[in-house]
């Protein structure tokens, strides 16, 4: 009764490659790269946004003529600044503004601040004590401008 079949074992099929990848593995590839081109967008407005402001205070202070001016100019776009962080300082006094200015902000020194409370009314102002006012007020003006 020998009919000379040879029994083998099973054969297992060969383990899957690596390649076409998974729908699961598209899918996080797809999300990954949303997500990458999201965070460089808002890096990139971020920073566009970011030279916006500087651009803004830079030309104002600039486009004025005198160095009176230009402290009047820094004060006024403080006040801008100051109006989105707390709406009632745009009604402030002189005094209060500068009181304001104090409890705010501690990188505008003490000459600086007695530099807005009245160098827009001089005749003569220090172009130095301009330039340290100025780079001040920028900072104070761009940490305010881009708080939200």
């Amino acid at each position: 009764m020998a009919t000379g079949l040879v029994l083998r074992d099973i054969h297992q099929p060969p383990a899957p490659g690596w390649w076409p990848l998974a729908p699961g593995w598209w899918l996080l590839a797809a999300v990954l790269l949303a997500l990458a081109v999201a965070v460089l967008w808002w890096r990139r407005r971020a920073r566009m946004r970011r030279r916006q402001v500087q651009a803004l205070f830079d030309d104002t202070v600039a486009a004025a003529p005198t160095a009176a001016a230009q402290v009047a100019a820094i004060s006024e776009l403080l006040r801008r600044a100051a109006r989105q962080r707390e709406p009632h300082a745009a009604a402030l006094a002189e005094a209060e503004w500068i009181g304001f200015l104090q409890q705010a902000t501690t990188e505008l020194g003490p000459e600086s601040l007695g530099l807005l409370r009245d160098g827009g009314y001089r005749r003569e102002v220090n172009a130095d004590a301009v330039a340290r006012l100025r780079g001040e007020a920028r900072a104070v003006f761009m940490a305010w401008s881009l708080r939200r």
